[in-house]
């Protein structure tokens, strides 16, 4: 996920991962012009303001006005997000105010009657989808308050010890497992807090890269699982309920899960082979104790209840946006979290997915999916290889551009093939957002590669190597496989 949180020192440990510094480390080599603007970024601020300029005044064939206007603030996002020229969350505030300035009945030169409410672009700052999410951020950020990540690791890690290979198993099963309800970059970090002392304590060589690009991909995979696992999933879940689909918490897991464990299992045997000699020693601490003061154990009420209503949505009825409220409601009332937590909470990426949302509005609304799409023959294309195009798409593009901004780019777009062919917009969006989550190849590719960098031991031939053989396999997975089962399952 790509969202950064603070992190903690470990009781016993001198290590301190820090998210942001890592990506530092990956980017501080690319050419800067004097004034602090790499040449990439001036490029995507000189073109994004191009294009909003030009289609403001140009209006393309078979295009109302409204609708070409939305392309220049399409593009300009595209440019925006794929250069960075300016932070993700930024680009997506833009892309908010341009559709209420241009495009709404409000805009500032009128555009008919037939545009879209400027109330439909601000709304996506208060989407459900958007609460479902601070649900999530603020449970996982009093786990990292209260230390359960850190307890919770070392229990769970219990008993996979002994044997170093089964020990690699129950690092990454825990790390997939609490990335499915907390942030990526959070449990990146809590998993590399615990393990730095037995990473360091192995011989340089390639046991110390296995342990340690064991728990990225661990984290990155295991955020597929939940919709509250990583900003592409929620995406998704915006741009569908915008659709009027609606799509449980419970129906994403079933949909999610048993191809992320296929993943992770994978993922595991091949580390093992490659990196993990039988021989190997390692010694973990595993003293964390679990914080029993009355405020801990109200979080873990309180949590444990959040999680539990949000999977059995379909039992009680009560939506898992509106059980998204709850945890921030109640850790608020009973004073478990405070109005410093709730600031510290990381709002850009709830801004992020905002963005997205309205986004997909805009270019729904205004009729541009479908001119866009429009020209292609795309119900002569297989569904099995219209699938396998997507998925391919959102892993590549995801591995050079965030997952965040990746899914907010192709989602609203491949949602639009609904209308065209005979595939569901429903497996659209679920694949391109599980595809956009593999993206793992390289250390700018997600926060958790990052991390992973900046400790030394994990070298960029040797992250590329791994990420291309789990995206390969969950790519031709989510294509071919997975598919076959949401119909029967019910998911769609």
């Amino acid at each position: 996920m790509s969202r950064s949180h603070h992190l903690h020192h470990s009781r016993h440990s001198h290590v301190e991962v820090n998210p942001r510094s890592a990506q530092n480390m990956t980017t501080r080599q690319k050419p800067k012009k004097e004034n602090g603007i790499s040449p990439l970024k001036l490029f995507g601020q000189m073109s994004a303001a191009i294009a909003i300029i030009t289609f403001l005044f140009v209006r393309l064939p078979g295009l109302e006005v409204e609708g070409s206007r939305m392309f220049g603030i399409f593009l300009a996002a595209i440019l925006l997000w794929v250069t960075e020229a300016i932070p993700l969350a930024a680009t997506a505030t833009l892309v908010i105010f341009l559709e209420v300035l241009f495009v709404s009945d409000h805009a500032i030169i009128p555009v008919g009657e037939e545009a879209p409410k400027y109330t439909v672009f601000f709304g996506a700052l208060a989407n459900p989808v958007i609460i479902l999410f601070l649900g999530g951020f603020m449970v996982a950020d009093g786990a990292a308050k209260y230390k359960v990540d850190r307890a919770l690791s070392a229990v769970l890690l219990k008993p996979f010890l002994g044997k170093p290979r089964l020990t690699v198993m129950g690092v990454m099963l825990i790390t997939a497992l609490m990335s499915m309800f907390m942030s990526n970059t959070a449990t990146t970090a809590t998993m590399f807090a615990v393990m730095m002392p037995v990473i360091m304590a192995l011989p340089v060589g390639k046991a110390r890269t296995g342990i340690a690009l064991s728990i990225p991909v661990a984290a990155n995979v295991g955020g597929m699982g939940t919709p509250v696992g990583t900003p592409p999933n929620a995406i998704a879940l915006g741009a569908l309920q915008t659709a009027g689909i609606s799509v449980t918490f419970l129906d994403w897991m079933i949909a999610a899960v048993p191809l992320m464990l296929i993943v992770l299992a994978v993922s595991w045997l091949f580390i093992s082979w490659r990196y993990i000699p039988k021989d190997a020693q390692f010694d973990i601490d595993m003293t964390a104790k679990f914080d029993m003061s009355r405020n801990a154990k109200i979080f873990y009420v309180v949590s444990l209840l959040t999680i539990l209503l949000w999977m059995t949505e379909s039992l009680h009825g009560v939506s898992a946006n509106i059980v998204g409220f709850f945890p921030v409601v109640a850790l608020m009332v009973f004073k478990v979290m405070s109005g410093d937590d709730l600031r510290a909470l990381d709002w850009p990426v709830l801004w992020l997915v905002a963005g997205g949302i309205a986004l997909g509005s805009g270019v729904g609304n205004t009729g541009l999916d479908k001119w866009m799409l429009g020209s292609i023959q795309w119900g002569s294309i297989p569904t099995i290889m219209l699938l396998l195009v997507l998925a391919l798409v959102g892993w590549v593009t995801s591995n050079v551009i965030s997952h965040s901004a990746s899914a907010n780019l192709l989602i609203p777009m491949g949602m639009g093939l609904a209308t065209t062919i005979s595939t569901p917009a429903t497996e659209i969006a679920i694949v391109l957002a599980l595809g956009c989550s593999l993206g793992m190849c390289l250390p700018i590719s997600t926060p958790p590669n990052a991390i992973a960098y900046s400790t030394g031991t994990t070298p960029t031939r040797e992250m590329a190597i791994v990420g291309i053989v789990v995206g390969v396999l969950g790519v031709v997975l989510l294509s071919f496989v997975a598919p076959l089962t949401w119909g029967a399952l019910g998911v769609i």
